[in-house]
């Protein structure tokens, strides 16, 4: 997929189309010879990917105001985005196997297909290639938590420090087995995807969850963490969940 873009289409056509696959840039005048050495090698390598990645081609001379707002100093100038914003980029003509891992490095793996599939056997399948993925590691967790095999569950979390997910996981799990607080309507409404609910339970819980109040932290982020900064829950959690713990 090769197409011209302009000042005018370039949020359309570069940005939102980059949510759903990867678009690289090619800025990219006449008069620039390294630009006409580069172009047919972008050009031939994109088509050979068969639509799993866009090539946008924009005209400096014709567009100079995105092409400041990019930072375009010397050209050809080539950035990838993806899901809105600049992933990777490069200036000046390369030869034809640099081209090729550019793109292919923006190319979901065949382990970011089986993550994405989501069934057990496509994450296990997926941390076989690749065994500390979180986003592998977490989901697999959850459903062997489903089915009680909770000891199993901690194993594959503890294979993901510094993960928000995996330790609001493993913390919800030793707080059902400690069976000390009664979360479980929260845990219920966080299952059935009322984040919501599953919030105000979880905050509201802490000042009487004595000894319990940092495991229940790390549930709620968690659940911010999958929702996402920009998700409208979250900014109000985390003010909340603030004034309970200080």
């Amino acid at each position: 997929m090769v197409f011209d873009v302009t000042e005018q289409d370039f949020e359309t056509q570069v940005i939102e189309r980059s949510r759903t696959l990867p678009v690289v840039v090619d800025f990219w005048a006449e008069w620039c010879g390294p630009c006409r050495q580069l172009g047919p090698i972008l050009e031939q390598a994109v088509s050979a990917r068969e639509g799993k990645v866009a090539l946008a081609k924009l005209d400096t001379d014709a567009n100079p105001t995105i092409s400041r707002a990019f930072g375009i100093q010397g050209i050809p100038a080539v950035k990838a985005f993806r899901d809105g914003r600049i992933v990777a980029e490069f200036v000046g003509a390369q030869p034809r196997a640099n081209v090729e891992r550019f793109l292919d490095a923006l190319l979901p793996s065949e382990a970011d297909a089986l993550v994405a599939a989501g069934d057990e056997a496509s994450l296990r399948a997926a941390l076989e290639s690749e065994p500390n993925r979180a986003d592998a590691l977490v989901p697999l967790a959850r459903l062997l938590h489903a089915r009680g095999e909770d000891e199993q569950a901690l194993a594959l979390l503890e294979r993901a420090p510094g993960d928000f997910a995996a330790a609001g996981l493993a913390a919800r799990i030793r707080l059902q087995q400690a069976g000390a607080l009664d979360l479980a309507d929260a845990f219920a409404a966080l299952d059935a995807g009322d984040h919501g609910r599953a919030l105000d339970l979880l905050i509201g819980a802490i000042p009487s969850a004595d000894g319990a109040q940092d495991e229940i932290r790390k549930i709620v982020v968690g659940v911010l963490d999958d929702l996402g900064v920009e998700h409208p829950l979250a900014r109000d959690a985390r003010r909340r969940l603030a004034a309970a713990l200080y």
